[in-house]
């Protein structure tokens, strides 16, 4: 008499709990949100702390007090590009494929650890940085509350885009399997493609541009619209579609193409 054994099944629970453990296992994860949050709350006190009112033309409060998510682009991009193509680098991405042969609930369960992850990080680390600069801009005119109109908002906003980034960097990592690659790409579109375009006399280029990731995270970080951007929720319109489009494509290719 023989004892049949049950097939471990795959569930997307289980996926989910193999990316979640993959993902906080790592130093680099720790090292890489903690580096994110103190240099966003280090320069929004350090910005705070040396304003004197003096400068000419009022930026946006909180597009003021956020100058330190410039860094969180960078940083949250590259936990994305090592969620993904990092696997491939290592070879890791056989094993999780042989455990996993429909191949898309891993891109999914990435990209959805990585959003559970980011989100509460930048939208406590944004909460923390804005009264903390304010602390020192009480009397200019870059002093402002958590209640004035469209702060938490544009706090809030700010967090959801960079989030969106993040997950938008894990479709990059997924597509190019190269960090090195992948991070060029990414900065290259959110950083360098926009501004080239923006030096170009057509006025519809320049209306395109503002949709760009870059550009959109700006519009949404914003407590009041700024003339010549997408007003807030256009800007994340425009997000939720970058960052769906490639994610859809990542899809596409992860599922022809060999590992």
């Amino acid at each position: 008499m023989t004892t049949a054994t049950l097939p471990y099944r795959v569930t997307p629970a289980r996926v989910l709990r193999s990316e979640w453990h993959k993902l906080w296992t790592l130093r680099s994860t720790w090292a890489n949100l903690i580096i994110t949050s103190a240099l966003t709350a280090a320069m929004g006190a350090g910005l705070g702390a040396a304003y004197d009112g003096t400068g000419e033309g009022r930026m946006d409060t909180v597009l003021f007090v956020l100058l330190g998510t410039q860094f969180a682009q960078i940083n949250l991009g590259v936990l994305g590009i090592l969620a993904t193509a990092g696997e491939y680098s290592t070879g890791q991405i056989r094993a999780t494929m042989t455990a996993v042969p429909r191949r898309l609930p891993v891109l999914w369960s990435k990209a959805a650890v990585l959003a559970a992850t980011a989100l509460p990080l930048t939208l406590a680390t944004n909460l923390l940085t804005f009264p903390l600069a304010q602390s020192f801009l009480t009397g200019t005119d870059q002093s402002a509350s958590l209640g004035d109109p469209g702060v938490l908002r544009a706090l809030t906003g700010n967090a959801a885009g960079l989030t969106l980034l993040a997950v938008l960097a894990l479709g990059i990592g997924a597509l190019a399997r190269s960090v090195p690659m992948a991070i060029g790409a990414y900065i290259g579109l959110i950083m360098i493609l926009p501004e080239i375009l923006a030096m170009l006399p057509y006025e519809s280029v320049d209306d395109a541009v503002r949709y760009f990731p870059g550009k959109a995270l700006e519009a949404l970080t914003t407590a009041q619209p700024m003339p010549g951007t997408a007003s807030p929720g256009t800007a994340l319109l425009a997000m939720l579609l970058w960052t769906t489009a490639t994610l859809a494509v990542a899809a596409t290719v992860l599922r022809r193409r060999d590992v």
